[in-house]
């Protein structure tokens, strides 16, 4: 395998696992952004009040964009990484 195939199949890895968590981390800081300012505005200090609503709304991200997710990864394994493997 020389540099340039090596490279080229690094760089549409790291940009498959952004897409990838794109979703789940924007809901992420969205959700936490909306509580933080909940919190300031209330002084309710509350540690649950944080994981939470967070946690769900990851999960249900999760749950809506896993067929996205789950295909693109088969995607990128069949075009790109079971060829480099199979071609030696």
């Amino acid at each position: 395998m020389d540099d340039a195939l090596f490279y080229d199949t690094l760089r549409q890895g790291l940009w498959i696992a952004t897409l990838v968590s794109l979703p789940i981390l924007s809901v992420a800081l969205l959700v936490g952004l909306v509580i933080g300012l909940f919190q300031a505005l209330t002084s309710i200090q509350e540690m649950t009040l944080t994981f939470v609503p967070k946690l769900a709304a990851i999960v249900s991200v999760f749950w809506v964009t896993m067929g996205f997710m789950t295909e693109t990864l088969v995607s990128y394994f069949k075009t790109t990484l079971v060829p480099i493997i199979a071609g030696g």
